[in-house]
């Protein structure tokens, strides 16, 4: 496109030209601005509410957009090549289960608390009031 031809664009569509380069020329990779990525194509979050992850697949596209004075990225990843989300198996939640709980388990008293045992105390705050160091 020329640079009257991304005027027109910017004006008809509210596109910031500045990140409209979907042949990948100024930034060496197919970048779009904010709000404005192609169907098909969808961030790790968008596939991620949608119950799909990228599959090992890389990026194909990008989107910029400005947030104060920093530039930020998403990559942009191809719906039709993301796999469906992996669920964890029993025993990896049972193994996920023991740790929180030994996180909520006081080393002093061996009480469950129904909070994470601070790891600046090591002990419940029950423990620790009654013992100050």
């Amino acid at each position: 496109m020329h640079s009257n031809d991304l005027a027109a664009l910017a004006d008809r569509t509210g596109i910031r030209v500045e990140f409209y380069d979907p042949l990948g020329t100024r930034y060496g990779f197919p970048t779009f601005p904010y709000h404005a990525a192609p169907d098909g194509l969808a961030t790790v979050r968008q596939l991620r509410a949608a119950g799909l992850r990228p599959g090992g697949h890389d990026p194909v596209a990008q989107i910029y957009w400005r947030h104060r004075k920093q530039r930020r990225v998403a990559y942009l990843y191809r719906l039709d090549l993301a796999a469906p989300k992996r669920t964890a198996t029993e025993a990896q939640r049972a193994a996920i289960a023991k740790a929180l709980r030994a996180r909520r388990t006081c080393r002093v008293c061996g009480v469950v608390q129904p909070y994470y045992i601070p790891r600046r105390y090591g002990c419940c705050l029950t423990c620790h009031e009654g013992n100050p160091s």
